[in-house]
């Protein structure tokens, strides 16, 4: 039942909340607006909207807009410099999980000296303490997926090691965060189902984690329930407004589960993968996962009421036996289009299975230790197999 519970963020949920940005206390008078390396934000409006809200508050910007999916340790290095050098004295990240979590990066080598892997805990990072305060941050998500826009923490990819792996620290939490479903409208159905099934699989694995307690619980089986539910809606029809705002709802308190709970080894050994394929986008590799994960901890009986509880969330009112949770799985994907994800697609073999089997342990073996029953490296990779299409 124990937890600790810290999140600072201040949240502006809803339709159309962008547009009280300018009414918002600003942390700073000169903002550097973070995007992707696409054409969206722009071409959408939001960069331009974001930029005349800011000069309403008074908030002068400079835009940087080099980041890509799974973002890269050179981005944010790159960023870094480009806070700099244009005297940014806070950041805005206007996109979605990648973006924010580049952001969160920049904000750290921004005001502090060195290589962002000196401040990173695991695998070849250094884990030097960050000694001067990051850059303020404000998240506004254009998505619906990692919950990035209120937890502390940011995942970046480190090319040269083929390593990707989280860099937490309690000032990355974003000081404000708008969570408006109007942004989210133009996000693709493949790409709506990604970042769908990734706040999910946040809920679904803190559900069954060991650091379960009665805040998480309360947060992840609202989130499961509100992005079961309304997330094959927002594929069908990226306009229908209430579903959107649902499953934005679902993240927002997915990403809360996060801070007073955890996820699990389910995400390390999906780093592990776009860590060696970065073109492989992080929900799809969830999902490529997912059933093979989920029955080994079934087969287990590590939480048997759990995984009941949360197939009937998912709306299978009559599931009594764990299996019950794969059957209403494997059902959602279906309903959103993506049951026939496989990884020779995006060029994964099984040569490679025990490569990131150890890769996702040396990596980000923090997550291993939230879940009921250790994995062992052969455990790892027969997951892998079973997933393997």
């Amino acid at each position: 039942m124990t937890f600790r519970m810290y999140v600072p963020t201040k949240a502006l949920f809803g339709r159309g909340q962008l547009n009280y940005l300018h009414e918002q206390k600003m942390p700073g008078k000169h903002a550097m607006i973070v995007i992707s390396n696409g054409k969206s934000t722009r071409e959408n409006g939001y960069l331009s909207r974001t930029e005349e809200e800011l000069k309403a508050a008074g908030v002068t910007s400079a835009v940087f807009d080099r980041v890509e999916p799974n973002p890269l340790k050179s981005t944010v290095m790159a960023g870094g410099a480009f806070a700099r050098e244009h005297k940014c004295d806070f950041i805005v990240a206007l996109g979605g999980g990648s973006v924010m979590d580049a952001a969160k990066a920049i904000a750290i080598v921004a005001m502090n000296d060195g290589d962002l892997w000196d401040y990173v805990a695991s695998g070849t990072g250094k884990g030097q303490p960050i000694k001067n305060t990051p850059l303020p941050i404000v998240a506004i998500t254009t998505t619906a997926g990692t919950g990035s826009e209120t937890d502390f923490g940011a995942v970046i990819t480190n090319s040269e090691t083929n390593e990707k792996t989280g860099i937490v620290h309690e000032n990355l939490f974003p000081v404000l965060a708008i969570i408006d479903p109007e942004l989210m409208t133009t996000v693709p159905p493949k790409f709506t189902a990604y970042q769908g099934f990734d706040a999910l699989f946040h809920s679904v694995e803190g559900y069954i984690a060991n650091r379960a307690n009665l805040m998480s619980d309360m947060f992840g089986i609202t989130a499961i329930e509100n992005i079961a539910k309304y997330l094959p809606k927002t594929v069908r029809n990226g306009n229908d407004i209430e579903a959107r705002e649902r499953v934005a709802f679902g993240n927002y308190l997915s990403g809360i589960e996060m801070c007073v709970g955890s996820t699990s080894s389910q995400h390390s050994l999906e780093h592990a993968m776009s860590a060696y394929h970065q073109e492989l986008p992080h929900g799809a590799g969830l999902i490529m996962l997912s059933k093979a994960y989920f029955t080994f901890f079934i087969e287990k009986h590590v939480c048997d009421e759990r995984f009941v509880q949360m197939a009937r969330a998912m709306g299978m009112d009559n599931a009594k036996e764990p299996k019950d949770f794969i059957t209403a799985l494997v059902k959602l994907q279906e309903d959103c289009g993506v049951a026939d994800l496989k990884m020779s697609d995006y060029g994964i073999t099984p040569s490679e299975f025990e490569k990131m089997a150890k890769n996702a342990k040396d990596t980000m073996g923090f997550l291993f230790a939230c879940d009921r029953v250790d994995l062992s490296i052969e455990d790892c990779v027969d997951i892998y197999e079973k997933a393997y299409r």
